[in-house]
């Protein structure tokens, strides 16, 4: 554990420069933590913009395959003539919007803001072990932003082939438009982004081993940090893998090998690939894919411990029981892959065992579902914006995680495999729970962001109809998946059983252009209170975690002078005896001798013993 004369010599050092800082290193290459927090935060949020607008553009043609719609075709130019999307087109905007949000929104977006903004703030730490590679991390991820969206601007058009991108649609790059030279930039994006993350993770696990102030040991971390932390092992441990399948793509797309094509047939032409197999990109891909699920979900989690905790003025419940299902979670994510892969041949045995630790890894799961439930019980809860969020999170947790035994079952998933179903749930599980852990985040801790609050009622009219609107698009797909609707296809037109759905599909639809529109209360309020919102407190939410013990005024360093020294877990709310209702991490136990209980000193003796001195002293008056 570091000491804090190490953070006062690092202290030092950014104190008397960040008075000559300019512009240029002070917003666009700035190494302080808090300001790459902010980086990540805004170009995720853009990027979140885009995506969405992708969506709204392929419901469109959903709902309304056989109409044209002129507009289309003013913004779109040749991939809408006549204003209907091209089937080649529209392919490539599922594509694009399922990277989009599952790399650069939920892990970049979500982790890259959130373990920026708070790993030094709640450990104690003046930054980052390397603000330098800190900065690099993002400086990738916007390069990687940037080539993925230039594919929009090419001859061909962005990569077609879904966000998995399987061969051979990704290994041949004639097979159609988007395998050409959009699918090449979609792959040397996604290793910048491997790159960025990688570089993140590491930055992220060696601060937090290294740089903890005095008193912060490992059971007094925030759950916050537990959750950042087991996120970045995972990203160090499975992203690479990523890369290795990539570059493997790579060869067989340019230097004609064959690792994932064999005996493929165009037209009259016989390919010369043989010896290879797509399964192994399943394997390569689902190896990081799967992880990413709960990279994607872990911080999310983390951030709603937090705030609910806050806000219900309680405790966490069983603090130690949560702290170990993340490390469940972390270590089980590993022999889960195959669940994803049920339908390809699999040996039975093989799908047995995927299949017990698919469902296994629900265990952990509900541990933490019951203790958010705990926590909310008979608390003295704070409907503030961020805790609606959470709330909102625990909702679709439950009911998109329900639907996961599902698939997570061998024989239901190869009737629900490629699905509606599988749409409707990981929207539902990863994508609208992972949203709501972010944006319950941004709502909490914009006053340490921003030093100023967001309006409440523009807040709550976001949530509400956020919240309705993602349950009226994504619900009514399970009933399509459950009919045996596949996901992808351009037009429910094209089989007559199909065709019941297209009343749904309007109705999902519109409900999407609703849940669209009610982002712009949120865009508008975010960036309107940066700079004209009221003024925030030093702690706005009476919590008691270290970052709301630094000034409002950001200075490069945190803490003037001294770190403080922790000496207690971060959640002591609602103590019975103790004057307030919260009580930092920074309060020594003897200036709280009237509500300090026997499990508190862990073991500390020297503690111990004078708060037994000091109950057999007071006994008397407090009978």
């Amino acid at each position: 554990m570091s000491t804090i004369s190490l953070h006062d010599t690092h202290h030092d050092d950014h104190g008397h420069g960040h008075h000559h800082e300019t512009f240029l290193t002070k917003y666009v290459f700035s190494q302080d933590h808090k300001m790459i927090a902010k980086q990540f935060l805004i170009t995720g949020i853009i990027m979140a913009v885009i995506a969405m607008l992708l969506s709204i553009l392929f419901r469109l043609q959903l709902a309304w395959p056989d109409k044209t719609f002129p507009l289309l075709e003013t913004f779109l130019g040749k991939w809408a003539e006549g204003g209907r999307i091209k089937p080649d087109f529209f392919l490539a905007l599922v594509t694009i919007h399922g990277t989009i949000m599952v790399f650069f929104v939920l892990t970049a977006g979500l982790s890259g803001t959130f373990s920026n903004l708070l790993i030094p703030l709640q450990i104690g730490a003046r930054d980052m072990a390397s603000p330098f590679m800190n900065m690099l991390s993002y400086w990738f991820f916007l390069v990687a932003c940037i080539i993925m969206m230039s594919s929009f601007f090419i001859q061909t058009g962005p990569a077609s082939g879904g966000w998995t991108i399987y061969p051979p649609l990704s290994a041949v790059p004639k097979a159609m438009p988007g395998s050409q030279l959009g699918m090449t930039l979609w792959l040397i994006s996604m290793v910048i982004f491997v790159a960025s993350s990688l570089i993140g993770s590491l930055n992220y696990v060696s601060t937090i081993l290294n740089m903890r102030t005095k008193g912060m040991d490992l059971w007094k971390m925030p759950l916050t940090i537990w959750a950042l932390f087991l996120t970045a092992i995972l990203g160090i441990l499975s992203f690479p893998v990523l890369v290795s399948g990539v570059v493997l793509l790579i060869f067989d797309r340019s230097f004609g090998t064959s690792f994932y094509l064999s005996d493929l047939v165009f037209g009259t032409e016989i390919l010369p690939n043989e010896g290879g197999s797509p399964i192994l990109w399943q394997h390569l891909f689902w190896f990081l894919g799967h992880p990413e699920v709960y990279i994607v979900i872990m911080p999310a989690l983390g951030i709603s411990s937090e705030i609910i905790s806050v806000n219900s003025r309680k405790p966490i419940f069983g603090y130690h029981a949560m702290v170990y299902s993340l490390i469940g979670i972390t270590v089980l994510s590993f022999i889960v892959w195959g669940h994803h892969m049920f339908v390809t041949g699999m040996n039975p045995l093989l799908g047995g065992v995927f299949m017990i630790t698919t469902l296994i890894i629900a265990v952990p799961s509900a541990v933490k579902t019951f203790n958010y439930l705990a926590t909310l019980w008979r608390g003295n809860i704070r409907f503030t914006p961020a805790m609606l969020f959470a709330i909102g999170l625990v909702s679709f947790f439950i009911s998109g995680g329900l639907t996961g035994i599902f698939l997570g079952n061998a024989s239901l998933d190869i009737n629900l495999h490629d699905t509606y179903f599988v749409v409707a749930h990981f929207h539902l599980v990863m994508g609208s729970a992972a949203i709501f852990g972010m944006l319950a985040g941004v709502y909490h801790w914009f006053p340490k962001m921003f030093g100023r609050m967001m309006n409440p009622k523009l807040a709550y009219l976001h949530f509400w109809l956020t919240f309705i609107c993602a349950y009226l698009v994504f619900f009514p797909l399970h009933f399509l998946g459950l009919d045996g609707v596949p996901r992808r296809y351009y037009a429910f037109t094209e089989f007559e059983f199909m065709n019941k759905w297209l009343t749904v599909n309007v109705f999902v639809t519109w409900s999407a252009i609703i849940a669209a529109l009610a982002q712009v209360a949120f865009l508008f309020n975010f960036f309107y209170s940066i700079f004209r919102g009221k003024k925030a407190t030093q702690n706005p939410w009476e919590a008691n975690t270290l970052e709301w013990t630094t000034p409002v005024e950001h200075l490069h360093g945190n803490w003037p002078g001294e770190i403080p020294a922790v000496y207690r877990w971060p959640y002591d709310y609602s103590k019975p005896g103790a004057d307030q209702d919260f009580i930092l991490q920074t309060t020594p136990f003897s200036e709280t001798m009237s509500s300090n209980l026997p499990h508190d000193f862990e073991g500390n003796e020297e503690a111990e013993r004078i708060q037994k001195e000091w109950e057999a002293k007071n006994k008397p008056v407090q009978e």
